[in-house]
């Protein structure tokens, strides 16, 4: 039998760990010289600060679905295991408990297959939805940091066209202190943009690698049920 390409289960979940190890030290390097104080300061919207707080509650999540991703990969290895070395008869001992979903699916085919039913396109789609189902809520948040990282940039020039229109008269010795005055709209506007935007970044990072892992757990399970399994029921 021709060994399946699959990674291994936890590769996902310690890069995942990686890159949140990476974080935390730019989050502390930064705390360091007060940036996030500088950041909350620059904002009275609060937008910048709601949006790092959507940021960091999506990567705890992300971090949550890497590993019930790796118990999916662990419970189709121990499967792939069980069938090579039982010929293709019998359960694995002992299965992942939050491994549901492949588990589930490769039941149901063997069901089907013992009342000799060898489609199985439905319960592919099934799976398929069952693990990138999570994923899609995700990238609608990811998707809500742009928006607020927007609309931060609306009320940002929304502040900087009232202090202008607020100018009943121009002094060229009160250029600083007019200059002055004026830059906390733009810089609302700005910072709110720029964070908005690497939020957005680093978390379609996350979420991109989810689901090459969702891709790669239901494209083995599948060339497993119509390899393996499809040989073995013959």
């Amino acid at each position: 039998m021709p060994n399946l390409p699959g990674a291994a289960p936890d590769t996902l979940l310690l890069q995942w760990c990686a890159f949140v190890g990476l974080l935390a030290f730019v989050t502390v390097l930064l705390a360091r010289h007060n940036v996030w104080g500088i950041l909350k300061d620059a904002d009275p919207t609060g937008i910048t600060m709601t949006i790092l707080a959507v940021f960091t509650g999506a990567t705890f999540w992300c971090g949550r679905r890497c590993h019930v991703l790796a118990e999916e990969r662990r419970a189709l290895d121990a499967w792939i295991s069980s069938h090579r070395q039982r010929a293709g008869r019998g359960l694995p001992a002992a299965l992942p408990l939050q491994a549901r979903h492949t588990t589930d699916y490769l039941q149901a085919v063997e069901r089907k297959r013992s009342l000799n039913h060898v489609e199985n396109g439905q319960l592919t789609d099934v799976l398929a939805e069952r693990l990138h189902g999570p994923s899609e809520g995700a990238w609608w948040v990811n998707g809500i940091q742009i928006k607020l990282g927007l609309l931060g940039k609306v009320i940002g020039f929304s502040i900087l066209a009232l202090q202008i229109s607020q100018i009943e008269s121009f002094d060229p010795s009160q250029t600083q202190t007019l200059l002055k005055s004026l830059t906390g709209g733009l810089g609302v506007a700005l910072l709110t943009t720029a964070v908005g935007l690497v939020a957005n970044i680093l978390l379609g990072f996350q979420l991109v690698r989810l689901d090459r892992c969702a891709d790669a757990i239901l494209a083995d399970a599948l060339y497993f049920v119509e390899t393996d399994l499809q040989s073995a029921a013959r």
